[in-house]
């Protein structure tokens, strides 16, 4: 009778790997969808400045009249759609890592806005919305009178 060393980590990696699986299929709307087809979300920085809140979404591959973008009180929301475009059906693709389908991010914002004055631009697969901050918002200095006391 041979000794076979016994590795108490083993079954822990393979529980690890299971659970894994099973928390992909739970994720998706049939569990056999590519990763490409599940529900994404893209990246998106915001900066605050002393006038204005500025926020890029990396939206590359998209066409603007694909994307939409909504105020709603203080709610920016972001949406739109990129779409999976098979150039050739001879084609047989080997890997596709790329997300693909509608998306939505909302923010709130934490500060009033000119409504008026928001603008959006998309260049190089990168959407930015500038939105400008109300006068009210905005840092304010105040001088401290001294008085002169006798």
């Amino acid at each position: 009778m041979s000794m076979v060393r016994w590795d108490p980590f083993a079954d822990m990696t393979q529980l690890r790997e299971q659970v894994n699986r099973l928390f992909e299929q739970s994720l998706t709307r049939t569990g056999r969808e590519p990763a490409a087809m599940r529900t994404w979300a893209p990246s998106v920085d915001i900066v605050e400045t002393e006038n204005e809140l500025v926020i890029h979404a990396e939206l590359a591959g998209m066409k603007p009249e694909d994307i939409d973008i909504q105020l709603e009180g203080d709610t920016l929301t972001i949406k739109g759609e990129r779409k999976f475009a098979r150039e050739e059906k001879s084609k047989q693709y080997v890997r596709v890592e790329r997300a693909y389908g509608v998306f939505q991010r909302s923010f709130t914002l934490g500060v009033p806005v000119k409504q008026q004055e928001i603008k959006a631009a998309y260049h190089d697969g990168i959407l930015e919305v500038t939105l400008p901050k109300a006068e009210e918002v905005k840092p304010k200095q105040i001088q401290i009178q001294v008085e002169q006391t006798v």
